[in-house]
Parts: C-alpha cells; sequence; structure tokens
C-alpha cells in the first residue's frame, strides 16, 4: 500500500496562515477540512481560492446539483480519483443518478439508460477528457441545453475536479476509511 505523502497536519501545528485559511474552509458548506483540502493545506491561499471555486462549482453552478454530482463522478472516474468518488458516489445517488448509471461509470462504461441531459453532460465530460476537447455537435447541444454559462460552469467542474484529483492521486490521500463505495481498478 501506498503511504499518503501529505497526511492531515495536527491543527496545533497549523501556521497562522494555515489557521487563517483553514477557518474559511471549515466555516464554509463543506463544515470541515476534507480530504482534497488536506494535501492543499500546505499552500493555504492555493487552498482557499480552489475552495472557493468548488463552492460555486459545487453548490451552485447553473446545471444544477444532479447533473454537477454525474460530471464530478466522470471525472473521479477518469482519474481513478477514490477519495472524490467515494464522497460523491452517495451524494449522486441522493441527488438522483440512478445507481445503475454510477455502477456503469465506476465501471468504465457508457450507462445504458439515462435522462437526455445526463447523456449530455456525461458524453460532454467524457469527449473533454479524452480527446482534450469537445465535438462541436455535442458542444451545440450542451449550449442549446445549459446556455453558454451552463457550458462554462460545465467545464469549470471537470477542470476543478481534475486538480482535486490530480493533488490527490500525487499525494496518495487516502479514502476515510468510513467512505465507501469504491472504485474499481480498470488497469488490467
Amino acid at each position: 500500500m501506498n503511504q499518503d505523502r501529505l497526511p492531515p497536519i495536527p491543527e496545533s501545528e497549523w501556521t497562522d496562515a494555515q489557521r487563517e485559511h483553514a477557518r474559511e474552509i471549515i466555516e464554509g458548506p463543506r463544515g470541515g477540512l476534507i480530504s482534497p483540502f488536506v494535501p492543499l493545506l500546505r499552500s493555504p491561499e492555493l487552498m482557499t481560492h480552489a475552495g472557493r471555486m468548488g463552492e460555486y462549482l459545487r453548490y451552485r453552478s447553473a446545471i444544477g446539483l444532479r447533473l454537477s454530482e454525474l460530471a464530478i463522478l466522470v471525472t473521479a472516474r477518469q482519474w481513478s480519483q477514490q477519495v472524490e468518488w467515494a464522497i460523491h458516489a452517495p451524494i449522486a445517488e441522493r441527488e438522483g443518478i440512478a445507481p445503475d448509471t454510477i455502477q456503469a461509470i465506476a465501471e468504465g462504461r457508457r450507462p445504458a439508460s439515462m435522462n437526455a441531459d445526463e447523456a449530455l453532460v456525461h458524453d460532454f465530460c467524457i469527449e473533454l477528457h479524452r480527446n482534450r476537447g469537445v465535438s462541436d455537435a455535442t458542444w451545440s447541444q450542451a449550449v442549446a441545453r445549459f446556455g453558454e454559462h451552463g457550458v462554462v460552469d460545465l467545464l469549470g467542474i471537470n477542470g476543478y475536479y481534475t486538480l482535486l484529483s490530480m493533488v490527490m492521486n500525487a499525494a496518495r490521500t487516502e479514502v476515510p476509511p468510513s467512505k465507501a463505495p469504491h472504485l474499481p481498478d480498470l488497469s488490467q
């Protein structure tokens, strides 16, 4: 097992800057310094900016919570990011994403049965991650459905959760033991 490279820092050892910047995260809607922010605490100002961006994208994006959670799951799967998956799979289900859709994404498959808006978000995110761009057809459909504001927020969700995935994968941030479900290993 790989050891967490940037484990939690005991609060008693936080610098003044860490304490100041952590307070904003702790007092916000997350209610604590949760896993993605543990490695980012080493760069307090970056953590604060990331936290603000994430707060908007997660809780107030123009595409709504249900579709935001779907985009987060697609991104977590693309990066095999266990922490984000463990946090967001239960939230996605609670927000109305079907369990079979969540399972298909976990297995790296395109879900067989999705609402039209879910299929559009899924396909947009997959194209963005795999092709590093979005086709004209998918772009046009997304703008028609969500408007330019919604499309920019969808891009932001993909980018933000890619950032968190990169940070936690490189830092080997561990999934809290109480969290489930886990992503299957697709590398074999």
